[in-house]
């Protein structure tokens, strides 16, 4: 596992010892909107031509208007089908999903006992897991577990990581043995050449907030942005465009509905009503602040390093700010 992350990282610093520059284009250009709802803008006229959407309330004397900017990002000369195995991915989140709920329930459990009824903090798991759907047998044998001679509560741990070309990761453990957690995190990052960073100094380039993800192909987005604004939702990323997408690129896309903790279920309720297939996060996902662009090389190897971490029993998600 570690040799060939070693040798990719080797191979990117010999190829610009060798060309000498990066092979970024310095002429690439970007545009993202982030915080796409309720996001106060000029009234310049490059900015007032800008597609939207448009919501007007009447509270008493006062009208509010909301606005969605349905802007997508843009990125130039690189092709996102370089993505592969998008399926299997989706797979593997919605593996480390049922794994997480699954120690959060054995935590519970370990804690209070068995019974929701007077164990609140089970309770709380177990209504999270019936709405990010999470299967009732998964539940069921993890209670039991938690019973298990040996079994010990599962602990959450953060760990940050500098990647390649100027991007961070944020990976989140929950760990019955932080021992056994930090070694193997430490090890893979090491092998593959990223540096473990101090706490504190890469957290801060992201925000914590409740996501629902949809796929480009699944919905109609006039139908999304609506149903995000009458939800209340905070924001909606669109996801970046390529220059060579092809059209099986850009439907195997998401949309970020990002919501507060309150709003949430409102916005799945009415996403099941209108009949729009989604994902939900964990429990929570971390949103980078503002994202990096990084050449090839760095796109591979970072994408290299965060799914070996993923491999990690006790790794239950990664996080970076490359775009």
């Amino acid at each position: 596992m570690g040799s060939s992350c070693t040798l990719r990282a080797l191979g990117a610093i010999l190829h610009r010892f060798t060309n000498g520059v990066s092979s970024k284009c310095p002429n690439s250009m970007a545009l993202q909107w982030n915080g796409l709802l309720s996001r106060k803008l000029s009234s310049s006229s490059s900015i007032s031509s800008l597609p939207s959407w448009i919501s007007t309330h009447i509270h008493g004397s006062a009208t509010v208007t909301r606005t969605i900017w349905t802007v997508s990002p843009l990125s130039m000369g690189r092709r996102s089908s370089k993505i592969a195995g998008r399926k299997g991915a989706q797979d593997a989140k919605k593996a480390k999903l049922y794994a997480r709920i699954g120690k959060e329930v054995v935590s519970a459990v370990k804690k209070g006992g068995p019974s929701p009824v007077s164990n609140t903090a089970l309770a709380t798991v177990l209504e999270k897991a019936k709405e990010l759907d999470v299967p009732k047998e998964i539940l069921e044998r993890n209670i039991k577990r938690a019973s298990e001679k040996g079994q010990e509560a599962y602990i959450e741990k953060v760990y940050e990581v500098y990647g390649f070309g100027g991007a961070s990761m944020v990976i989140e453990v929950l760990t019955d043995k932080i021992n056994r957690s930090v070694a193997a995190v430490r090890e893979v990052v090491k092998d593959c050449g990223g540096k473990m960073a101090d706490s504190g100094s890469v957290l801060f380039k992201f925000r914590r907030a409740r996501v629902v993800n949809v796929k480009v192909s699944d919905a109609d987005k006039d139908q999304l942005l609506s149903i995000a604004l009458d939800a209340g939702a905070e924001d909606v990323i669109e996801p970046p465009v390529y220059e060579y997408d092809t059209e099986e690129d850009m439907s195997e896309s998401y949309y970020k509905i990002v919501s507060s903790a309150e709003n949430y279920s409102t916005i799945l309720s009415k996403l099941r009503d209108e009949g729009v297939i989604f994902e939900t996060d964990n429990g929570s996902e971390l949103l980078p602040i503002s994202t990096i662009e990084v050449d090839d090389e760095a796109l591979d190897l970072n994408k290299e390093l965060m799914s070996k971490l993923l491999e990690l029993d006790d790794v239950d998600a990664v996080y970076t700010d490359q775009k």
